[in-house]
């Protein structure tokens, strides 16, 4: 009988990281969840998981962690993630987010791990001068949050040149929806992602939802993007583990297929059978028409494709995610008669 192998999940408390860490469990992993409860909640880590709350900052902490298990693989999904923020304290962003990693990849390295799949993010991209966006596309981050995602992946890349440290760097572009279970799902706060605020217009739970220009040269004038649903990048997380046997990799995630602001709000509308009140405000600054994944590289190398690429799924299990849990992991889940 194989022996289960034991895998450190850095921000498994998270919305992306918990889907990885439900995955990994289905899949007979022994998961070990660090993360420091500042954006994360205890309550998305399932009892089979080991946790250890504790900060990516602290050292001591870190090397007590891999003291106590020995890891085949790292997930990394810890950091600061909100855009708008990384642009008022950049600093914030570029320091935090790239030490702490580095003070991970120092960890790992010193405890001879030989693999990390590393949560990346499309931000690397910026305005990019072509559509849709593969992995040849020129890396110009839009952000100091992407710019220290970047930071990172170049640490990755001297880890395995000097440490054999091999590592995946997954780009992807809005996740969005929530696990089947019902049992995890999306709560930010603040929340800052479409298609939850949709939905918390739909029911009132905010009084409107606000389309930033409507003027773009994209078939409704609304800016379009490729959605994702979290199980399927949770999927392409557990997917690469095989290919850092022999290399490291980098691939970009997303559905290939984008929708406008409007699609997203009609969509909603549809799921839910709710109305949803929009207003329209002037552009954001920096917000580019389009933005779209080519996930054709891992499609071709790793055979990954999504299970959910319709965009009524991705809402769907938002949706049903938010009726059994209206006051997110903080308030009382909601029982749902059987049907």
């Amino acid at each position: 009988m194989n022996t289960p192998q034991t895998v450190l999940v850095t921000g498994g408390a998270g919305y992306v990281g918990s889907h990885c860490v439900a995955e990994l469990l289905d899949r007979g992993f022994r998961v070990v969840v660090l993360d420091n409860l500042r954006q994360g909640h205890r309550a998305a880590v399932p009892s089979d998981a080991a946790f250890v709350e504790a900060d990516l900052a602290d050292m001591d902490a870190l090397t007590r962690v891999f003291a106590e298990w020995r890891f085949d693989a790292v997930f990394h999904f810890a950091a600061l993630s909100l855009v708008g923020e990384s642009m008022r304290d950049p600093h914030l962003y570029l320091h935090g987010n790239t030490v702490n990693s580095l003070n991970l990849i120092r960890a790992a390295t010193t405890a001879g791990v030989r693999k990390m799949v590393f949560s990346s993010t499309a931000n690397l991209f910026g305005t990019p001068e072509r559509q849709p966006i593969d992995e040849e596309t020129t890396i110009d981050p839009g952000s100091p949050y992407g710019e220290s995602k970047f930071f990172i992946e170049r640490a990755l890349h001297w880890a395995d040149r000097c440490h054999g440290l091999r590592s995946a760097c997954l780009r992807y572009f809005n996740a969005a929806g929530a696990h089947p279970n019902g049992i995890i799902g999306e709560d930010h706060d603040p929340e800052t992602h479409l298609i939850p605020l949709v939905l918390d217009a739909a029911s009132g739970r905010r009084s409107h939802i606000e389309i930033f220009g409507d003027d773009y040269p994209t078939a409704d004038g609304t800016c379009v993007r490729d959605y994702i649903h979290v199980c399927d990048l949770a999927d392409a997380h557990l997917r690469v583990l095989p290919a850092l046997e022999t290399r490291s990799v980098r691939f970009n995630l997303g559905n290939g297929k984008g929708y406008s602001v409007r699609e997203v709000i009609e969509a909603t509308e549809r799921v839910t059978a709710l109305t949803v009140p929009v207003k329209v405000g002037p552009r954001r600054a920096g917000d580019p028409a389009v933005l779209i994944a080519s996930s054709e590289r891992i499609r071709g190398e790793l055979g990954w494709s999504p299970r959910f690429p319709d965009l009524d799924s991705i809402i769907g299990s938002a949706w049903e995610w938010r009726r059994r849990h209206p006051g997110g992991y903080r308030g009382p889940a909601v029982a749902q008669a059987a049907e």
